[in-house]
C-alpha cells in the first residue's frame, strides 16, 4: 500500500486494494481513472512494496514524464533521482536507489528492443493508454508478448482516462500468461470514481460565424473569441485559468490579444516546444492569478496547480500523411468528446470548477466520440522498423489495438527497403538495427550515419538534430540560417533543446557499434568517402548551405527540388510533386533546394515549403544517388511521340538528347498515346463506325465467340487489332492514316471475319432493287429505314445473323418521314397498312397505294401522269 507519509485522499486511493489484489492474482489489469483522480502518482507508489525490482511508468510525453516524477518525489519528501527518477530523450535523472522510473513510451520501446526480458524490472505501467500514440501501441504490444513468452511474473497495468476499457482488457489478455495454445486469462478492469469536485459547463460559442479550420490555419476571429472568453472567465470565476489551444502559434496569438490583462495576471504558455525550465514555470503555483495557455500536453497526466477554470477552444492538431506524395501535414481538427471531457476535468482537481467551451451544445453532440488513433493517419516508417526489429515485420500475432493500414505499411516497407533497413520478407538488416538504435526517424538516422562519413559526426549531428527538432526553426524557412542562429545561441531555449539533441545524436554517431554496423557501399555518401580522401571523423568542409542540403537529401532524396524556371518560387521535387516558397522567402531565386519540411493542406494542389536548404546540382546528385537513372525513353508526351536519351533524378530531367527509335519502341509509344488520349486519335470513317457497330451486333447475336468493341475493350485489345497496322508509323499524324475498319476485323479469326458481311451486311437489297444501309446503333435490334412503296412484295422482314435476328423496318412516307415501325411485316400489311394508306394516299396521290401490298410491284418512283 501507500507509504504512511502520503495522506492525500484522491479517488484512486479507494480502489488500490482491489487493484493490488487483481495484480497479485493475474499479473495484469486495466485501471480506468478520470483526470485528477491520482492514478499517475499514487498507483506507482502503492506498488513499491508489492513488486521486486524497478517499476517502469511509461508516459506518452516528455513533459508529463518529468512532471510525474517530480510530483511523486515531492510526495515522498525527496529530490528527483532518489526513489523516483525519470528518463526522456536526451535527459536522465535516476540513481542507484531509484525504484520508480518514469519514461516516455518511445524510450520504453527502445529498451524492450535492447532487452526484451526487461531485467531488473518488476512492473510496467502504461499510462494514458487511451491516447493511442504509435509508441504507446508498440509498448503495449511488446510488453504483452514479453509477459506471455519470457516474463510471466512481470506485472503489467494499462491506465486509461476514458471508459473504453474492455478493448484494452482484450489486448492485455490476448497474449495470455503462459504462452502456447492456452486461452487468454481474463484481465480485470478496475474503475475509479470521478474526481471529487463537480465542473459546471458553460457553452460559449462565438456570436458571429467563424470559419472552420483549414489545414493549419485557424480563423483569427476564433482567437479573438477565445481571448474574449478568457476575459469573461476572469471576471465571472475565481482561480487560475487553463486555456486549451491547438498549437504554439495560437498560444502566441491569444497571448498578444490578452495584453490588456497582463498587468493583473500572469499569462504563461505551456507546450512541447518549450525548454524544461519554461514548462516547469507553468506547473508551479504563482504569487498572482495565472492564465496558462496550453496545447494538448495539459489534457492528461499533468496537474497545473491552482486551476479552477478551463477555457477550451475545442481544437486539436493532428498529423496526416499523404501517402501518394510522401508528405506529412499538421491539420487542425475539432476535438473529440472524450478529449473535451478530459480537458474539463482539469478544472475539478482542487475544488468545484467551471469550463467555458467555445462551441455550442448542438455542435458538441456531433463531435466524434474518440480521437482517431495515430496508427490510422501517421507515417508508419519508424513503426514498421520497430516491428521488423522485433521480428514481426507485419505485426501479425502482436497484441496491437488496431492493425496497421495495409497501404501505409506498404509505403513504409518500400521506404525501409530503399534505406537498406529491411530485406526479403521485411526482415531487418544489420544496417536496419543500426538505424533503429539511433532513436530518430529512420530517414534522419540514415542521414546521420551516412552524413557522418561525409561531413563528420559533429556537423551531421547538428543538422539532423535540427531536423528532428524542427520546431526550433521558428518561422524561418532557410535551414542554413537557422543552423547558424542556433550555433550563435541567440534563442537560448531553442539552442538548449537543440544542443541536447546534438549531444545525444553525436554519441550515436560516434558509437563503435553503429559505425561497424554500416557496410561499405551501403550508401552513395559512404561510397564517396574513399574518392574524396576524407575519413569519417573530420569529413568534407562543405559550406553550411551545401552541408545542410546534403543531409536533407540523404534523409529525403525525393524532396530534392529544382525551380520551374529561373527566379521562380515554384519548385518540382524529385517525387514529381510541386512545392511553393512562401512570399518573401530568402530562398527565392535558388536553382536547387533540398526540402526538409513541406506540407500539403487539404484542397491545395501543391505543397508549401516550410524548411529547406540551398543545394547545387552536383550535391543533389550525390544525395539522391539511388534516384539517378539514365534511360532510353521513347514515350508519348506532349501529344506526340518523344524519343530521347535522358538522365533523371527522379522526376527531374537533368539532361537529354534525341535518339532514333526502332519500330517496336515507336509502336509501343503510339499505343500508349491512344491509351492516354483515346480512340479519337484514329480516323473513324463511316466505314469504320459501321464495322464497329456490326461487330457489336454479332457479339449480341452469337455471344462470346465475337469480341466486345466498347472503348475500354478496344483499348485493352490494341496489341491484337491496332498494333499490326502501325508498321511504319512514327508520329501522331500517322495514326489518322490507318484503315480502322480493316484493323477492327483483326479482332476475329480470318474465316469468321469473312462472314461479317454475310451475318451483318452493311446494306440490304429491298424489293425495289435499292441497296439501303442497315442501322446497327442498337445491336439488339438493327433498323432498316426504307420508303413504304419500296417494300411492296415482301411477305416478311429480312433476318440477319443466320436468320436469328429480324430487321426492324422503319417505314417512310414518300417524303422520307417515318410513318410506321414493324418487325412483323405480314401483320403490318393486314392491320397497319390500311390505316397508313388511308392517311397518305390523299397527300401523295401520284404514288401507288395497292390494296394488297404483299403482292404489289415495288416502286421507288411516282406514277407517270395520264396522257
Amino acid at each position: 500500500m501507500l507509504p504512511e507519509t502520503i495522506t492525500e485522499d484522491l479517488p484512486v486511493r479507494h480502489v488500490l486494494p482491489e487493484l493490488l489484489e487483481a495484480l497479485r492474482a493475474g499479473g495484469a489489469a486495466v485501471l480506468v481513472a478520470p483526470p485528477g483522480t491520482g492514478k499517475t502518482t499514487l498507483v506507482p507508489l502503492a506498488l513499491l512494496d508489492e513488486v521486486q525490482g524497478r517499476i517502469v511508468v511509461a508516459q506518452p510525453r516528455r513533459i508529463a514524464a518529468r512532471a510525474a516524477a517530480r510530483r511523486m518525489s515531492a510526495l515522498l519528501g525527496e529530490q528527483v533521482g532518489g526513489t523516483v527518477g525519470y528518463a526522456v530523450r536526451g535527459e536522465r535523472r535516476v540513481g542507484a536507489g531509484t525504484r520508480i522510473e518514469v519514461v516516455t513510451t518511445g524510450l520504453l520501446v527502445q529498451r524492450l528492443q535492447h532487452d526484451p526480458e526487461l531485467a531488473g524490472v518488476g512492473a510496467v505501467l502504461l499510462d494514458e493508454a487511451h491516447e493511442r500514440h504509435l509508441d504507446s501501441d508498440l509498448a503495449l504490444a511488446f510488453a504483452v508478448e514479453v509477459r506471455a513468452a519470457l516474463r510471466p511474473e512481470l506485472r503489467l497495468l494499462a491506465m486509461s482516462a476514458t471508459a473504453d476499457a474492455e478493448r484494452l482488457a482484450g489486448v492485455l489478455g490476448s497474449g495470455g500468461t503462459s504462452g502456447g495454445d492456452a486461452p487468454p486469462a481474463p484481465v480485470p478492469v478496475i474503475e475509479t470514481p470521478a474526481a471529487l469536485y463537480p465542473v459546471e459547463v458553460v457553452w460559449a460559442p462565438p456570436l458571429r460565424p467563424v470559419d472552420p479550420p483549414h489545414g493549419l490555419r485557424v480563423d483569427p476571429k476564433m482567437l479573438d473569441h477565445v481571448a474574449a472568453t478568457v476575459r469573461r472567465a476572469l471576471h465571472e470565476a475565481d482561480g487560475d485559468l487553463l486555456v486549451f489551444l491547438p498549437g504554439a502559434g495560437e498560444i502566441a496569438g491569444v497571448t498578444s490579444r490578452l495584453s490588456g490583462v497582463r498587468g493583473e495576471v500572469d499569462v504563461l504558455p505551456l507546450h512541447g516546444r518549450q525548454s524544461g525550465r519554461d514548462q516547469d514555470a507553468a506547473l508551479r503555483p504563482g504569487t498572482r492569478r495565472r492564465v496558462v495557455l496550453a496545447t494538448t500536453v495539459a489534457e492528461t497526466s499533468l496537474t497545473v496547480p491552482g486551476v479552477r477554470v478551463v477555457v477550451d477552444a475545442g481544437l486539436s492538431r493532428v498529423a496526416r500523411t499523404d501517402l501518394a506524395r510522401g508528405l506529412g501535414a499538421l491539420v487542425t481538427v475539432a476535438v473529440s468528446r472524450s478529449a473535451a471531457t478530459q480537458r474539463a476535468g482539469r478544472a475539478g482537481r482542487e475544488g468545484p470548477g467551471r469550463v467555458y467551451r467555445c462551441w455550442s451544445e448542438a455542435i458538441h453532440d456531433r463531435l466524434p466520440a474518440q480521437p482517431e488513433p495515430e496508427i490510422a493517419t501517421a507515417d508508419l516508417t519508424a513503426f514498421a522498423l520497430q516491428l521488423a526489429c522485433w521480428g514481426r515485420p507485419d505485426g501479425t500475432g502482436l497484441a496491437l489495438p488496431d492493425p496497421p493500414p495495409v497501404a501505409a505499411m506498404q509505403v513504409a516497407r518500400t521506404t525501409l527497403e530503399a534505406l537498406g533497413a529491411v530485406g526479403g520478407e521485411g526482415r531487418v538488416t544489420t544496417r536496419g538495427r543500426a538505424i533503429a538504435a539511433v532513436g530518430a526517424h529512420p530517414r534522419l538516422a540514415r542521414a546521420l550515419l551516412d552524413g557522418t562519413d561525409t561531413l563528420g559526426a559533429q556537423r551531421a549531428a547538428e543538422v539532423v538534430a535540427l531536423l528532428s527538432e524542427d520546431s526550433v526553426a521558428g518561422r524561418d524557412d532557410d535551414l542554413a540560417v537557422v543552423w547558424r542562429r542556433l550555433r550563435a545561441g541567440t534563442d537560448q531555449a531553442a539552442t538548449a533543446r537543440w544542443r541536447a539533441e546534438v549531444s545525444r545524436l553525436r554519441g550515436s554517431a560516434d558509437s563503435q557499434q553503429l559505425s561497424a554496423a554500416i557496410p561499405t557501399g551501403d550508401s552513395t555518401a559512404a561510397g564517396n568517402r574513399s574518392a574524396n580522401g576524407d575519413g569519417g571523423s573530420g569529413g568534407r568542409r562543405l559550406p553550411d548551405d551545401l552541408a545542410a542540403g546534403l543531409l536533407v537529401g540523404l534523409a529525403y532524396p525525393e524532396r530534392l527540388a529544382r525551380a520551374r524556371k529561373a527566379g521562380a518560387t515554384t519548385y518540382l521535387m524529385a517525387s514529381g510533386t510541386a512545392a511553393d516558397l512562401a512570399a518573401g522567402s530568402g530562398l527565392t531565386g535558388s536553382a536547387w533546394l533540398a526540402i526538409a519540411v513541406a506540407d500539403r493542406a487539404p484542397g491545395r494542389r501543391g505543397a508549401q515549403i516550410r524548411l529547406a536548404a540551398v543545394i547545387d546540382e552536383a550535391t543533389a546528385r550525390e544525395a539522391g544517388g539511388p534516384l539517378l537513372v539514365e534511360e532510353r525513353e521513347v514515350v508519348w508526351a506532349g501529344n506526340d511521340v518523344q524519343a530521347r536519351d535522358v538522365r533523371r533524378l527522379g522526376a527531374l530531367v537533368l539532361s537529354e538528347r534525341p535518339l532514333k527509335p526502332d519500330q517496336t519502341e515507336l509502336t509501343a509509344a503510339l499505343l500508349e498515346g491512344v491509351r492516354k488520349v483515346g480512340l479519337a486519335l484514329l480516323d473513324w470513317t463511316p466505314d469504320a463506325e459501321s464495322t464497329r457497330l456490326r461487330l457489336a451486333f454479332c457479339r449480341v447475336a452469337f455471344g462470346e465467340s465475337w469480341p466486345t468493341v466498347d472503348d475500354e475493350s478496344l483499348l485493352a485489345a490494341m496489341p491484337q487489332w491496332l498494333a499490326p497496322e502501325l508498321a511504319g508509323a512514327r508520329r501522331r499524324a500517322d495514326l489518322r492514316r490507318i484503315n480502322v475498319a480493316s484493323a477492327l476485323r483483326r479482332l476475329v479469326p480470318r474465316a469468321q471475319a469473312a462472314r461479317l458481311d454475310e451475318l451483318a451486311p452493311e446494306r440490304l437489297t429491298v424489293p425495289s432493287g435499292s441497296r439501303i444501309r442497315v442501322d446497327y446503333t442498337d445491336p439488339t435490334s438493327p433498323v432498316l429505314a426504307v420508303k413504304l412503296q419500296e417494300t411492296f412484295g415482301w411477305a416478311d422482314v429480312p433476318r440477319l445473323a443466320d436468320g436469328r435476328v429480324p430487321v426492324r423496318l422503319s417505314m417512310l412516307s414518300p417524303a422520307g418521314r417515318p410513318v410506321a415501325v414493324t418487325s412483323d411485316l405480314a401483320s403490318f400489311w393486314q392491320t397497319g397498312y390500311p390505316r397508313v394508306r388511308s392517311e397518305l394516299r390523299g397527300r401523295y396521290p401520284r404514288h401507288p397505294w395497292p390494296d394488297d401490298p404483299s403482292r404489289a410491284k415495288p416502286s421507288g418512283r411516282v406514277k407517270p401522269p395520264k396522257q
